[in-house]
């Protein structure tokens, strides 16, 4: 369910992860989601409030060798197709554009880049991943640009609310769409 957590550490997160696996029916679900085998998902991110995943937590080393920088994936069709029509709208551009006139957005959204990285770090060292070829790279355009709402979406519906601060805003722009905590799931 969302949020099943409030993000206060990288080691608390990915305790959580790991104390809750993907199970053999999440993959399945992701992979219709997808319309593809979710390689390298260790857990779920964050759940509709009726249990469906609406994030993947992928490992920092796909099948031991593909470096995966995208820890956090956007699963759920209901989510993408929200943050698709904003993404269509040109808002990725307003948005790039207010961090760079924005200092505290700014600021606040490279704190959220040092979180995602911080998670990737603990997932890579518990799960003896290398990052060398992902090193300070993460998602979505972090830390300088606002380059994939979906990627943010998805980082703030694993990490819960006041992590990204883009990812809080696009949350409340799709609200009628989508809110994780009103299911509009086709089972």
């Amino acid at each position: 369910m969302w949020p099943h957590h409030v993000y206060t550490n990288a080691s608390e997160l990915v305790d959580y992860f790991l104390e809750n696996p993907a199970t053999e029916h999440d993959i399945e679900v992701v992979s219709q989601q997808l319309g593809r085998f979710p390689r390298g998902m260790v857990a779920v991110g964050a759940r509709c409030i009726c249990g469906q995943p609406l994030t993947t937590v992928t490992r920092p080393l796909v099948d031991g060798k593909i470096p995966f920088p995208t820890t956090f994936y956007l699963s759920h069709p209901g989510a993408t197709k929200a943050i698709s029509h904003v993404e269509a709208t040109g808002r990725l551009t307003e948005l790039t554009e207010e961090l760079t006139t924005d200092e505290t957005l700014a600021s606040q959204y490279r704190a959220a880049h040092e979180a995602y990285l911080a998670v990737r770090h603990e997932l890579a060292r518990r799960l003896g991943d290398s990052e060398e070829h992902i090193q300070g790279i993460t998602a979505g355009g972090m830390p300088i640009r606002v380059k994939c709402l979906h990627a943010i979406l998805a980082q703030t519906l694993a990490m819960g609310p006041g992590v990204n601060p883009i990812g809080d805003l696009v949350m409340k722009e799709i609200a009628d769409e989508f809110d994780p905590r009103v299911c509009r799931c086709t089972q």
